[in-house]
């Protein structure tokens, strides 16, 4: 079912590019008729019947590919609807050249048509039909083409009692006799228009074989970029999605970093009590409910949480990924944490929450053995932050931080003032550490 799902969605993807590069097309197709009609309105001689004729022309041809785009992505679309435009801008022009004299005032054969620059037209179209992103629709574009080429070529010579081929000129002419033939008026070259239409044909084929593979690099691209969703998604539930990306960007390797980060430490007062008094099954629901609240928290302002211990939390910023705003984001994820836990209730239960918060260096990475590892930290830092947790209870405080944490945040977080508690003794650091807390 998965796989279904996928491919329709890689399809309804292909189609939208299919649809998106019709309209472009479309509009290309509008700016190169205006100019074509500039052109030859410029070129030729200033007839106001054929002027009238030639702005007839080009508006029609305006006014069709107007249709077109009207029904792109309406309800009337169908995905046959692209041919059957294309087929007529082929017919319709297959129908000029048959049909529409070089010049008025000079009677001579429709097949002196064909020695004028008539066939590249032939060739915008089959551009246009690149646009849009379909190996089908160039494909189909060529044998138009073809068909309308050689059927016009087939209608101007129907009627002609005298024709010159390359045949009349044979293997080795003389000058004289190349000019009468070539340049007879009765002249067809049956050849030349099966060559152009071979090279029209192979021209077609080598731009459809260059969207089939566009469109298979794309396609495996997408999939690709659906696998890595899927994976992120399913390594998410077990690792910070922050982590999940780097490993998987990385293609597994997570290279140990040793710099200042900031550490968050969060547990539950009371949380044995809460246990004894609700039970393994209700707790487990209290549990799930407050982590999933704290994560949220925690990922909004680009925290990561390397652990979950029982009922405590162990969060780091500025690693694995940097954020100079590591300090202020983690405080203010502080306040939020005992904002959520003030105004919610866990599955019915009340909780009251501990927070502590410092910063300095850390040494975090991939560890682990037997082909397992989890990413964590290590360091004086992150033993400070779980100790100033636990020091609340001995203050009556929810919320302690270090100093350092006051001097990076200053006053940047609104609403929050620092008090200071007092000092404390770190083991492994040659001088006390003030502590501080707020509301």
């Amino acid at each position: 079912m998965a796989e279904v799902r996928r491919e329709a969605d890689i399809e309804q993807t292909f189609y939208e590019a299919e649809r998106s590069g019709l309209k472009l097309a479309i509009r290309v197709r509008t700016v190169a008729l205006v100019l074509l009609g500039l052109f030859l309105g410029i070129s030729r001689s200033p007839d106001p019947t054929h002027a009238l004729e030639l702005v007839s022309g080009v508006v029609g041809f305006v006014a069709l590919g107007g249709i077109h785009y009207l029904i792109i992505g309406s309800r009337f679309d169908r995905k046959w609807v692209k041919y059957v435009f294309i087929s007529v801008d082929i017919a319709i022009l297959s129908v000029l050249v048959a049909t529409q004299p070089l010049y008025e005032s000079v009677n001579l054969p429709q097949a002196v048509n064909f020695r004028n620059s008539i066939f590249p037209y032939f060739f915008v179209v089959l551009g246009v039909s690149a646009f849009s992103f379909s190996p089908g629709m160039v494909l189909w574009t060529g044998i138009a083409g073809v068909i309308g080429w050689l059927s016009a070529f087939a209608w101007s010579i129907h009627d002609m009692t005298v024709r010159f081929d390359w045949t009349d000129i044979g293997p080795a002419p003389t000058n004289e006799h190349f000019i009468s033939v070539f340049l007879n008026p009765n002249w067809i070259g049956t050849g030349s228009r099966i060559q152009e239409s071979v090279m029209f044909m192979v021209v077609a084929i080598l731009i459809a074989v260059v969207m089939w593979r566009a469109r298979n690099t794309v396609r495996r691209q997408l999939e690709l970029d659906e696998e890595r969703q899927t994976i992120t998604e399913v390594f998410g539930q077990f690792v910070p999605k922050a982590i999940a990306d780097a490993l998987i960007t990385d293609r597994g390797a997570l290279e140990p970093v040793e710099r200042d980060a900031t550490i968050l430490f969060s547990d539950i007062a009371g949380f044995t009590e809460m246990t004894e008094r609700h039970g393994a099954q209700k707790i487990v629901r209290v549990l799930n409910s407050y982590f999933d609240g704290v994560t949220r928290i925690i990922s909004e302002y680009d925290g990561v949480i390397t652990q979950f211990q029982g009922d405590a939390i162990l969060a780091t910023f500025n690693v694995p990924l940097e954020d100079p705003e590591h300090a202020v984001k983690a405080v203010r994820a502080a306040r939020d944490i005992q904002a959520l836990v003030r105004e919610k209730k866990f599955d019915g239960t009340e909780i009251r929450a501990r927070v502590g918060v410092c910063t300095g260096p850390v040494l975090a990475g991939n560890i682990g053995g037997g082909g397992r590892q989890n990413y964590t930290v290590h360091g004086d830092t992150v033993n400070l932050a779980a100790r100033l947790e636990a020091l609340n209870k001995e203050h009556g405080t929810d919320v302690l931080v270090s100093d350092r944490i006051v001097q990076l945040v200053g006053g940047n977080v609104s609403g929050i003032g620092f008090d200071r508690i007092g000092e404390i003794d770190v083991r492994g650091l040659s001088q006390p550490v003030s502590i501080y807390t707020f509301a």
